[in-house]
């Protein structure tokens, strides 16, 4: 999930549109809201973050320098201001990076991705026997030949591997590829596109990689 922060409800809902379309679920926040949902939010929905896009916000807006004590997720501005001294108030107040608009939503994704990896000083995949799966948004390989899932199936690999070893709930998995927020979906959808999936990866592999128990969730099987 991405956190968007702008005071104009237009601008995040174009970004929520922008970012679906992608598969990439976003929850959007006034500057006000955010610096309280931070403070509150539980561990879990933090995890579930992916990167924070700071738009146009009040100047009571949390400040990146704030969010470290909380998470770890990439801070990005969204600058609409192309001059070097406001670019550099920007990286001076803690940000990760600064985009100027107009951008392309893949850009920001990539960006993002890149942040991240530096961060963690990690490959950008992960292997498991004959798959390995990308963090970046493209299809897994199964012996280098890459395997097309629909997004959504995508993205849950995605998430367990970038938390391979660890055990992760269906909550965790709904709010990291639905958002925290969304209302519409029900929460036992994570369990049929998981079924989906492990089906694929059996007839695939031979062997079903996702470790599920009831009631403590699933972790992939390294």
């Amino acid at each position: 999930m991405i956190v968007i922060v702008d005071e104009r409800e237009l601008v995040k809902k174009g970004y929520h549109s922008l970012f679906d379309r992608e598969g990439v679920a976003t929850a959007g926040f006034r500057s006000s809201e955010f610096g309280e949902w931070v403070e509150s939010a539980a561990e879990a929905d933090l995890k579930s973050v992916r990167a924070f896009l700071i738009g146009d916000c009040n100047g009571d807006v949390m400040s990146p320098r704030k969010l470290r004590d909380r998470t770890g997720a990439p801070v990005i501005a969204l600058s609409e201001q192309h001059s070097l001294e406001n670019t550099l108030k920007l990286f001076d107040a803690g940000v990760d990076d600064v985009v100027h608009k107009p951008v392309h939503i893949r850009e920001i994704l990539a960006r993002i991705t890149a942040i991240r990896r530096r961060a963690q000083e990690e490959q950008n995949f992960t292997q498991i026997g004959p798959m390995r799966i990308f963090l970046d948004g493209r299809d897994p390989e199964i012996d280098g030949e890459p395997m097309p899932l629909p997004r959504r199936e995508r993205r849950i690999l995605e998430y367990l591997a970038s938390n391979s070893g660890r055990r992760v709930t269906k909550t965790q998995v709904f709010n990291a590829i639905y958002g925290i927020f969304d209302d519409e979906v029900e929460e036992n959808v994570v369990e049929s596109h998981i079924s989906k999936l492990r089906k694929k990866l059996r007839e695939k592999l031979g062997f079903d990689p996702i470790d599920s128990k009831r009631f403590l969730g699933y972790r992939l099987v390294v």
